[in-house]
């Protein structure tokens, strides 16, 4: 649909809609002197009647033409068609008692409806795309369940093995390396910014670390193979080298080129800003009143902030907790070009190791037969960290309505 041959077709749509608006609200105005009567509405809420009497067929006429096979010319042709027949039957609907307001609103609602019925169909549609290919990966002639849970050696590349425990705790082990490094560095910063920060220090801190948020994950990649994990090999190294001497074994803590901690620690970097941003906004959204009784009181600074400010917006440092652990488990780009793809179990976090994730891409990725086990392996790796998500997503629910609920009893 938007592509350069529609440039035209949705140009002309937009001039349409905008001389739509304006006749509308002529036609209200005249109306109303005509008959000297006061309009039921404003007259702007004529114009956007009119104006959404364009729009909506065109945008119906473009998701049918969208999901049924429909040429590009009759599209070019139905279109702009469509958005002026529209036009044309709202404008002539006009008069001074017509209520415009009640129309436009009900639009909006139904517009509104509409827009959230998309996201629980799509919501539906991808649990039950992974329930079905999930359930042919575990049918009759495919892999155990209890090996793809327990098994600890995964090989889906080669169909040879489906034990899916290394996949896991590696996503678990990279996302805990991440949320160690983000939490403090990201809560205290939201608190020197919401408390302690002068405005000219907020505007300077909060863009450069917002920045953060903006970079891509693949330039992460690289600053992490191509510094982080370099000096975490040196690390190990010498770790390894301190042990040989202490205890007289050799390379007891193996440091690979590749680690859970380089990932782990430019993962922790890049969610800084999901925990900062948030938190402070949250923190400065507690009501003034609270902090000012504290004080008030004797307390010190750093009491209100610990006992007042810091429960009271509890229920908004666990959602940015929740933002960055969701964004650290779903994180690929960085795993692969820092952390391997290598499914290894282990608590090294100088090995290489491999996520979820990634194994989804590696298995998805060329020219994938869809009824292979491999390939279906996919689904289920997908199935399974869907569910561990929304698990998460009710427990972090459930604590955050616990403390809401502590603290309004004090």
């Amino acid at each position: 649909m938007f592509v350069p041959a529609f440039q035209d077709m949705l140009a002309a749509i937009a001039v349409i809609a905008s001389l739509a608006f304006l006749a509308g609200r002529v036609r209200a105005v005249r109306a109303s002197n005509r008959a000297e009567q006061v309009l039921a509405s404003l007259s702007v809420y004529y114009g956007w009647y009119c104006l959404l009497g364009a729009l909506i067929p065109p945008i119906v006429i473009g998701l049918m033409g969208w999901i049924l096979p429909v040429s590009d010319a009759v599209l070019k042709l139905a279109l702009p068609l469509s958005a002026l027949l529209g036009a044309l039957i709202t404008f002539l609907q006009i008069q001074p008692d017509f209520r415009a307001r009640q129309r436009v609103e009900w639009i909006i609602r139904q517009l509104l409806l509409a827009s959230g019925t998309v996201a629980v169909l799509t919501t539906i549609g991808i649990i039950l795309s992974l329930a079905f290919e999930t359930v042919q990966f575990f049918g009759e002639d495919g892999v155990s369940i209890s090996e793809f849970f327990t098994g600890l050696e995964w090989s889906a590349q080669t169909s040879a093995a489906f034990g899916a425990v290394p996949l896991f705790f590696g996503t678990f082990f990279v996302a805990t390396i991440a949320i160690l490094v983000a939490a403090p560095i990201g809560y205290f910063a939201a608190i020197y910014l919401a408390e302690y920060a002068s405005e000219q220090q907020r505007r300077l801190i909060k863009p450069a670390l917002e920045v953060l948020a903006g970079i891509p994950t693949v330039v992460y990649g690289f600053f992490a193979i191509l510094v982080v994990a370099p000096v975490v090999r040196i690390v190990g190294d010498s770790l390894n080298q301190l042990l040989e001497t202490l205890t007289g074994q050799v390379n007891l803590i193996p440091a690979q080129p590749k680690s859970a901690l380089a990932a782990g620690l430019v993962m922790g970097i890049m969610i800084i800003p999901f925990i900062t941003s948030l938190s402070d906004d949250v923190i400065r959204t507690v009501p003034k009143k609270l902090k000012e009784g504290g004080l008030g009181l004797g307390a010190t600074q750093a009491e209100v902030i610990k006992d007042i400010l810091l429960p009271a917006a509890f229920p908004g440092l666990m959602a940015a907790m929740l933002l960055a652990v969701s964004r650290a488990i779903g994180e690929t780009m960085i795993v692969v070009m820092a952390a391997g793809e290598r499914a290894n179990l282990t608590l090294n976090p100088f090995e290489d190791v491999t996520t979820v994730t990634v194994q989804i891409v590696a298995l998805l990725t060329g020219d994938p037969e869809f009824n292979s086990p491999r390939t279906l392996s996919a689904f289920a790796l997908g199935a399974v960290l869907f569910c561990v998500t929304l698990a998460f997503n009710f427990l972090a629910q459930w604590v955050v309505d616990a403390q809401r609920r502590r603290y309004a009893g004090l």
